[in-house]
């Protein structure tokens, strides 16, 4: 009979752990998280610059052919003549990076530009002293450097958004040059010269990438970016031959140095990876 009765109770306690277990609230399942992308500046980019430009070489030295170079110490023909450009630039970019880790790490890249350049500048000067020429003189020199392009490395380090970076290479440009020295005899010496000339470029900037739902991003690429930047050109110097019919070799020499820099804004559309 006792037993009978530990077997009931022990029955009893079971059936009612059931129960107390089956109204026990359910163990919620663990949240999913879902990681927040990493940005990566890997990808090729398109985009525009534009700033404002100015020469730093602007000094042109003048020496005369043989007895000519009296006039010249004479201060006839100026020995040396400042000629300084500065004015607008705007162009476009493409290029592309590539981060070694993304998020924050150093990225490598290779871009190209091609800008135009409102340097065109010309200088003017009327000259008279009877005590070594009793003629008037006047002496007119022009530079322009009306497109410029470049191809460049760069590297830098990212610290995420933002990309702080260094650039440097090849450039190239379209650069005309001229020299009138007229007297009132009239004899008039006369040079121009017109090509591309080739140099180097270098510079750095800093470039900030808006997020992906900016209102810039008209063309839906993976990220929109802005930079500064300032970039110095040098196509190297020149020199001009400044003549007359009277003779071969009868004239001047005036050399002009083609060097400057940019200082610009920029917007890059960037395409690939996020």
């Amino acid at each position: 009979m006792r037993n009978s009765l530990i077997l009931a109770g022990l029955a009893a306690a079971l059936l009612s752990g059931t129960a107390l277990a089956a109204d026990l609230p359910r163990r919620a399942e663990p949240p999913v998280f879902t990681p927040i992308p990493v940005f990566a500046w890997t990808g090729a980019y398109l985009g525009i610059n534009a700033g404002y430009a100015y020469t730093e070489g602007d000094t042109l030295r003048t020496t005369g052919i043989g007895a000519l170079q009296a006039n010249v110490v004479n201060d006839l023909r100026r020995p040396a003549v400042g000629l300084p450009q500065d004015g607008f630039s705007a162009g476009g970019q493409g290029g592309y990076n590539f981060q070694l880790t993304p998020g924050t790490g150093f990225v490598i890249g290779v871009e190209a530009d091609a800008q135009y350049m409102d340097l065109q500048r010309s200088r003017a000067e009327t000259i008279f002293r009877p005590a070594f020429n009793p003629n008037v003189l006047t002496n007119v020199y022009r530079a322009d450097l009306d497109f410029l392009g470049t191809v460049r490395g760069r590297i830098g380090y990212a610290f995420d958004r933002v990309l702080v970076y260094g650039t440097g290479g090849f450039a190239y440009g379209t650069v005309s040059q001229s020299v009138t020295f007229q007297t009132g005899a009239p004899v008039t010496y006369a040079g121009a010269r017109s090509g591309v000339e080739t140099g180097y470029a270098y510079g750095g900037g800093i470039e900030y990438a808006l997020p992906t739902d900016s209102f810039l991003n008209v063309f839906n690429s993976s990220a929109v970016t802005l930079k500064g930047e300032y970039l110095r050109y040098d196509l190297g110097s020149r020199t001009l031959f400044v003549g007359t019919t009277g003779g071969p070799g009868v004239g001047y020499n005036v050399t002009y140095r083609t060097e400057g820099a940019i200082a610009r804004a920029g917007l890059n559309f960037k395409f690939g990876s996020y």
